[in-house]
């Protein structure tokens, strides 16, 4: 008798993933290359965003994830955090040979935080730094794990050309947002059984 997957498919989860960070840093390209196993060189710049689809499995529990391709222009800022609402875990992207990419996921990871309300500060996210496939590297590995470790975000180094740590980073993420998501279910659940009354009733005193 063939047995049954472990998974079930009535218990899918629907997580959505938002991927944001400067412009160039290869957003497309990693969500391209994690999704279709593909790296184009030439992609254009996302206007607003645009979303990808993965399903994977993750502790058994299979998972749907709705990945969202963000416009990193700055004239496009405002559009883009009207994204953010909904989100399960967020990726901040920037890219090893570009300082200033570096240097702007400050902005963004507040601009996100500050937008994704009401929601506690250790919000599922991971930080990649793309292209280290590359040889004019002016972000060291340490100074970006530094800035991670502060804010207790796991720190990838990937590159979308190369397929190196692509799919790590957003299995990471999605184990993230998976376990913050059951927990917020769970919290529900309890809550919703501490409203129903006591079984027995307490005796009154006579």
């Amino acid at each position: 008798v063939p047995q049954r997957p472990p998974m079930d498919a009535s218990k899918k989860v629907d997580l959505k993933i938002i991927i944001i960070g400067a412009l160039g840093v290869g957003k497309t390209s990693l969500l391209h290359q994690y999704v279709h196993k593909t790296f184009c060189e030439d992609y254009r710049t996302t206007l607003g965003a645009s979303i990808l689809t993965k399903v994977l499995a993750v502790d058994s529990t299979p998972l749907k994830l709705q990945i969202w391709d963000t416009g990193g222009q700055e004239r496009f800022r405002s559009m883009v955090s009207t994204f953010y609402k909904g989100s399960d875990g967020c990726m901040l992207a920037f890219d090893v040979t570009d300082r200033e990419s570096f240097e702007a996921l400050d902005s963004w990871r507040d601009d996100f935080l500050e937008k994704v309300i009401p929601r506690e500060q250790d919000f599922p996210m991971v930080v990649l730094g793309n292209k280290i496939d590359l040889s004019d590297r002016q972000v060291p590995r340490e100074t970006a794990s530094a800035w991670c470790k502060e804010k207790d975000i796991p720190y990838f180094e990937v590159s979308a050309k190369n397929n190196i740590n692509v799919a790590e980073a957003f299995e990471t993420l999605a184990k993230q947002a998976l376990s913050t998501y059951k927990g917020i279910f769970e919290s529900y659940l309890t809550d919703s059984i501490k409203l129903t009354p006591n079984d027995k009733p307490k005796q009154s005193c006579c």
